[in-house]
């Protein structure tokens, strides 16, 4: 490593962690004034409060970093432009893809570091702080049971199920309602039942009955106090992904649970949407490295724009690429796009932005 490059990159993580402070302190600020007035309505420990901002960080970091990267590279290039220091490197011969080297290597740095956390440490620390704000803060007693926000699940290719509320844990289902179907999507049979519990042999169905429909018309009724049923979910099903969102739950928590699924036909298109852009989203950093070189340099390949016109620049670009990026979720959520290319799109999209004004710099 030469001392060139140790000064490329110092500077740059110099300017970098300027601007990811700057960032993080004002979106910190917001949200704690924006939330600190209904926690002392509460009358809540500070130290909880602090601590619920805390575990809050991770997630904050994810989302802003890509942004910090991008004004660090539009200001970086913009000083040594201004300093006269890029004219300098290239009437010795350095290229322009040199000189760009640290930018990369400290973005791809940044970017697998941003993927661990995405994987492990931000769903578990987002599930821990909303914890805290829960039972701490808001001083609710720990539920037994919750309400999953959504309720409507496929067992298998021919059956829903809705459930009412779960217990903590997720081994008992309570007010539950399976509706088997028929080509046609015609009702066969229902069944309902005051609760589903799981047991080593699988989960069993108590106070219930079951409705057969026949062809003819007439309604078949059979009343039950105990019933084994066929399902393919287990509890953590219920604790993670039908309770709550995957927000909550792990990269290997998603791929286990749609790797038990993946023979039984089902899409899940809104939790492989999901997945693919937690996968996708650290990768921004290396794309805004591109496009951040591309805009200091476009002009005449050796001058960068001002302090304000690169902060400008900045929240153009994130901004726009925020917005594409959400369009091509909630389109993947929806079927409407495939998963893959849903949580990928914005990345093609800005990686093809700058690799195209890069062609337009003069060398």
């Amino acid at each position: 490593m030469t001392i060139l490059f140790r000064y490329i990159l110092r500077e740059y993580a110099k300017i970098f962690l300027m601007c990811f402070s700057g960032l993080m302190t004002i979106y910190l600020v917001i949200d704690f004034f924006e939330k600190v007035r209904r926690f002392l309505r509460y009358d809540a420990n500070m130290l909880d409060v602090l601590t619920y901002f805390a575990l809050k960080t991770p997630a904050i970091s994810f989302q802003i970093t890509p942004l910090a990267i991008l004004m660090a590279t539009l200001l970086t290039l913009g000083l040594f432009s201004r300093n006269n220091e890029i004219t300098a490197m290239r009437s010795c011969g350095i290229s322009l893809p040199w000189i760009a080297s640290p930018f990369l290597i400290f973005a791809t740095l940044i970017s697998l570091i941003l993927l661990s956390f995405s994987s492990t440490v931000i769903p578990l620390a987002s599930e821990q702080a909303e914890q805290i704000r829960l039972v701490k803060i808001e001083k609710k007693p720990t539920p037994s049971t919750v309400k999953p926000a959504r309720p409507w699940a496929r067992t298998d290719a021919n059956t829903l199920m809705h459930v009412s509320e779960i217990e903590i844990g997720g081994t008992i289902l309570h007010n539950v309602h399976l509706y088997h179907l028929q080509n046609g999507f015609r009702l066969d049979r229902m069944t309902e039942a005051a609760a589903a519990q799981y047991t080593p042999d699988g989960w069993l169905l108590t106070q219930g009955n079951q409705r057969r429909f026949n062809p003819n018309g007439t309604v078949a009724l059979v009343e039950f106090a105990q019933q084994p049923i066929d399902l393919s979910l287990i509890p953590d099903d219920f604790t993670t992904w039908l309770s709550g969102d995957s927000d909550t739950m792990t990269a290997r928590e998603i791929r286990q649970y749609l790797a038990r699924f993946k023979d039984e036909g089902f899409s899940f298109a809104r939790l492989r949407t999901d997945y693919y852009g937690r996968l996708a989203f650290p990768f921004v950093a290396i794309i805004m490295v591109i496009v951040g070189i591309a805009l200091s340099l476009r002009r005449s390949g050796v001058r960068g724009g001002s302090m304000a016109m690169g902060i400008g620049q900045a929240f153009v670009v994130g901004f726009c690429y925020w917005t594409t990026h959400s369009i091509a979720i909630a389109l993947g959520r929806g079927g409407a796009l495939d998963p893959m290319l849903a949580g990928w799109m914005a990345n093609l999209l800005f990686a093809s932005f700058g690799l195209y004004l890069l062609l337009k710099v003069r060398y």
